[in-house]
This record gives C-alpha cells, structure tokens and sequence, in this order.
C-alpha cells in the first residue's frame, strides 16, 4: 500500500502545472487507478472532488472539496478527511496534468496514471443534496438541515458517492459510492465501498427516477426496506 500513502500525501503537499488543455473540461467525470487489488476512485463534477481508496469489500479512506482552476493550477479546499480530520478547512495544489484518457500526477518516485471511466455525460451528472421527502400525507415536506452538517451526493457519468459531513466541525460521519445506471426512468446504484458496514458491497439498489424542474426525484425501498420518496437540487 505504499503507492496509496504516497499519492494521499503528494496530493496534500505537491503542485505542478496543469496541461494546456482546457483542463476543467477535460477532468470532469470519473477516474481510476489500481494497485494490486486496491482501487483509487477520483470523481471531479460541478467545482467539486472525491477521492476514495478501497480494498476488495474494505474501505480504506476519502477526501474530498471543492476545486478550481486558477493560473493553470488545480486549487482545491478541503471539506472532509476521513483519515486526518486536521486536513479540513486546508487547501491544496492538485499536481495533475490530463489528456483524453488519462489523468497523470507526477510524483518524485515516479508517475501514477489514472484512466478516465466516463467524462459526465449523463442526465444526472451533478452534485445534489437532499431538500425534500415525501411524508405521511403523500405531500413532500421540505428537508432543511441542522447546523452545519452536509450530504452531498456526486454523480458523474458511471459512477456515485455520497458522504455525510460537518466541515465546521470537521466531523467526517460516512460515505458510500459505486457505478449507477439511469434508464427509462429507473435508477439502479451498485455499491462498491462503503464506509458504514462493507456488508453492503455487492448490493444493487432501484428506484424510481426522474428529473422535473431541475430537480431530481427518486422513490422505492431503501437498503433497509423501508419506502422512500425524496427530493435531491443540485448544489449551487
């Protein structure tokens, strides 16, 4: 695993310049990187990053922010670290340049280069939260949440997480993420880690989809069995 601690660390404390590519375009969707059977998911939508690292059925860590591109450098802030909760509220120099299909970071001990999985070309690519769930009376009531505590869910073209946080008190409470698929208004997720209970990779989950007014309906069963009707608006 010493690959892993490397990039965690490179991509906390090394910058370098981006390509000459129009380089927020070009890194928006998914990437992968493999080391043995250990996997990097690196996801880049709407000024937004995740980075996650799983093993098999074993979470291993995620970080994750909002980023920009400014002078030909990635500028990323931190909201959540589920190793290092100190790291929130830093920020960083992303130390990547990008062609069509891969994304290298450069590194002193050599290159790592992840492959593109999509490019977030998809109806529901984007960054959502929660802002509405059906009640008992077949009426949906808005969702405000307490304090500063945030669900995001990131969705590229392929690929999902979502991550429980509260950047004000650096408080990293789970995540969850795999491949999804949205078709003729059914909406299937895959998970592939999960922070919480690995019991759950494996699993598929449908529900019903759609999208209506800009926002994002889905309902059926949850991963426990209960019946669900929620609301999810893109994060401005």
């Amino acid at each position: 695993m010493k690959t892993i601690k490397l990039l965690m660390l490179t991509m906390l404390t090394f910058g370098i310049m981006v390509s000459n590519l129009k380089a927020q375009v070009a890194i928006t969707g998914a990437w992968r990187f493999s080391e043995g059977s250990a996997t990097h998911q690196l996801l880049f939508q709407d000024g937004f990053f995740f980075h996650s690292v799983y093993e098999g059925d074993k979470f291993i860590t995620t970080q994750g922010g909002k980023y920009e591109v400014n002078n030909q450098t990635i500028k990323a802030s931190i909201l959540f670290n589920s190793s290092d909760s100190a790291k929130v509220g830093t920020t960083m120099d992303v130390p990547v340049s990008v062609s069509a299909t891969q994304l290298v970071i450069e590194i002193p001990e050599g290159r790592i280069a992840f492959n593109r999985v999509d490019d977030s070309k998809a109806a529901i690519a984007g960054v959502w939260h929660i802002t509405g769930r059906m009640g008992a009376d077949g009426k949906v009531e808005a969702i405000h949440q307490a304090g500063t505590r945030q669900t995001y869910k990131l969705l590229t073209g392929t690929k999902f997480q979502w991550v429980a946080i509260d950047p004000a008190k650096k408080q990293f409470s789970g995540t969850g993420g795999g491949s999804y698929t949205f078709k003729d208004g059914k909406y299937i997720e895959n998970i592939e880690f999960f922070s919480r209970d690995n019991t759950r990779v494996g699993a598929s989950l449908s529900f019903d989809g759609k999208l209506e007014n800009g926002d994002w309906h889905h309902s059926g069963l949850s991963s426990k069995g209960a019946k669900i009707y929620e609301v999810w608006s893109k994060v401005k």
